[in-house]
């Protein structure tokens, strides 16, 4: 059973995530990838989020009818500070014959030796880099540096389809007015309507 991770926030979930998920999926033959939303990101402690279950039904409703993809609230259970190496240990934990796959962007990876225990994150999963369209290869040589460990053997890059996507400017098109349409899936639009999320206070 080969098992991709993808976490984050999720707030809210869109296209970016569903292709760059799809696109692991095919190239590293995956049975199955699993979307973590965080309860709280390390990257993100003093930033407020939707609430956890507004976020986990939006995953529910953007992965409907692909089998293949699965919300996995692991993170949300734990509660406190969500860290990579505790979940991925989780994971393991749970059934030590699954190969793992942990599913991050390439401009992430300059980060990792940053991050709880990434010595034990290479041990625990193979971290795939998710490089955006033409964007330059990541250089592996400084983490293998850093880390002291043979990172070519753990870490493979991924290539997606160039799409400038993020949750941040989805909020920031909801709170300007703005439309979200082909952005987020059709679900998940409705529901951002529905639930009035990210708007300003009155």
């Amino acid at each position: 059973m080969r098992v991709g991770i993808l976490g984050g926030s999720f707030d809210p979930v869109h296209l970016g995530h569903l292709i760059l998920a799809e696109t692991c999926r095919e190239r590293c033959r995956l049975d199955e990838v699993r979307f973590v939303p965080a309860a709280v990101p390390p990257h993100k402690t003093d930033k407020e989020l939707a609430p956890a279950q507004s976020r986990v039904e939006m995953l529910e409703f953007a992965l409907a009818g692909s089998p293949e993809f699965v919300v996995d609230r692991c993170e949300l259970r734990r509660e406190g500070t969500s860290f990579t190496v505790d979940t991925l240990q989780h994971f393991h934990d749970e059934d030590p014959s699954r190969e793992l796959f942990l599913l991050i962007g390439a401009d992430s990876l300059h980060d990792l030796p940053t991050w709880r225990e990434p010595r034990r994150i290479l041990e625990l999963a193979r971290v795939v880099a998710v490089n955006r369209g033409s964007a330059p290869i990541p250089e592996l040589t400084p983490l293998e540096e850093s880390l002291g460990t043979d990172v070519y053997d753990r870490i493979q890059i991924v290539t997606m389809p160039g799409i400038d996507l993020s949750s941040t400017d989805i909020r920031h098109r909801l709170r300007s007015g703005h439309s979200v349409r082909y952005l987020v899936p059709k679900a998940v639009e409705a529901y951002l309507r529905e639930h009035k999320l990210y708007l300003p206070q009155t």
